[in-house]
């Protein structure tokens, strides 16, 4: 995969979606890109470990956890599935714990920040439709880039 957010800002800047510059890079892949799929979710990872277990086939897993900063969405366990189910990269607007593990993963993460505490297991939460954090929308289906610079998306495919 080739890319550079940047180079897609100037080639493309019309047709994207640039995110606000808030969440961090934590996993070990800092460039990753794929389709988008998407979870709404406060406080409880129920349905990132159900999402995450199935096959991933170069998709994302944009998480919009309300921005909670009072526990972790997403730790080690959940993020070797997604290495092992073939996700490109998992986006969370909320918090993620055992950062020093997953930085060594073949896997994109971006959170805002990282939480020792654990979620707890309801179950809650929406699947497949549109969230809104960092000043876009990830709609299903659309393309998410990233990078050391940033976060773009795309309606289809840029490179």
């Amino acid at each position: 995969m080739s890319f550079a957010t940047t180079d897609l800002c100037d080639e493309h800047s019309g047709e994207l979606q640039i995110a606000e510059p808030m969440l961090h890079n934590f996993g070990g892949h800092r460039r990753f890109s794929g389709p988008v799929v998407t979870l709404k979710v406060f406080e409880d990872n129920t349905l990132v470990r159900e999402t995450l277990e199935k096959p991933g086939a170069g998709k994302v897993l944009v998480v919009d956890g309300g921005g909670s900063m009072r526990c972790a969405l997403l730790g080690d366990q959940i993020a070797d599935l997604a290495v092992n189910n073939g996700w490109a990269g998992v986006v969370i607007y909320g918090c993620l714990r055992d950062s020093a593990d997953i930085a060594g993963m073949p896997l994109g993460v971006r959170a805002l920040q990282t939480h020792p505490l654990k979620s707890v297991k309801r179950g809650e939460g929406q699947r497949d439709i549109p969230v809104r954090f960092a000043g876009v929308t990830f709609v299903p289906g659309h393309i998410l880039y990233s990078d050391d610079d940033g976060m773009v998306l795309s309606e289809k495919p840029l490179v």
